[in-house]
């Protein structure tokens, strides 16, 4: 997987996050932790982070099912 320029991250749409709340503008959108999810690929890689994050103390159990779910829909070819 390449990653997300900022300028891709910035205009993808807010629905496309594993966390929308934090990814409400553009500014905010440019920003680590809120989970892009785009494609497959981003998808895998969200779910991977969000449980080192989790692990690592920096993720609710909430917000690691909230990022579970998005990305699981994604992969399905649901979203």
């Amino acid at each position: 997987m390449s990653g997300m320029s900022t300028t891709r991250r910035a205009r993808t749409p807010t629905k496309k996050f594993g966390l929308p709340e934090k990814a409400r503008s553009t500014k905010a959108k440019k920003k680590t932790g809120n989970y892009p999810m785009p494609d497959k690929a981003h998808a895998r890689a969200a779910k991977s982070r969000s449980s080192q994050q989790l692990k690592a103390g920096n993720l609710t159990r909430a917000q690691k099912k909230k990022i579970d779910r998005k990305a699981d829909k994604v992969l399905e070819g649901k979203a």
